[in-house]
């Protein structure tokens, strides 16, 4: 697998947002629906995620996407 710089910045805001609004990665994890290892690795940009992913993180963190892209 190729190291997607996207990936790993999109993951890099992710974990940056859920921290500010203190929010643990399972606890996020758990409200939007996804596993907590899986979150774990978008966290790290390690998975492509599906846009239906990405909303839904941005629900449970009630933000838009934008704030994340």
């Amino acid at each position: 697998m190729t190291t997607d710089e996207r990936m790993i910045a999109f993951g890099r805001r992710v974990r940056e947002v859920r921290k500010g609004k203190g929010i643990s990665q399972e606890r996020l994890a758990e409200m939007a629906g996804i596993d907590r290892s899986y979150m774990g690795n978008i966290e790290r940009g390690e998975k492509n995620i599906t846009l239906k992913k990405a909303y839904e993180i941005c629900d449970a963190l009630e933000i838009n996407i934008n704030e994340l892209v």
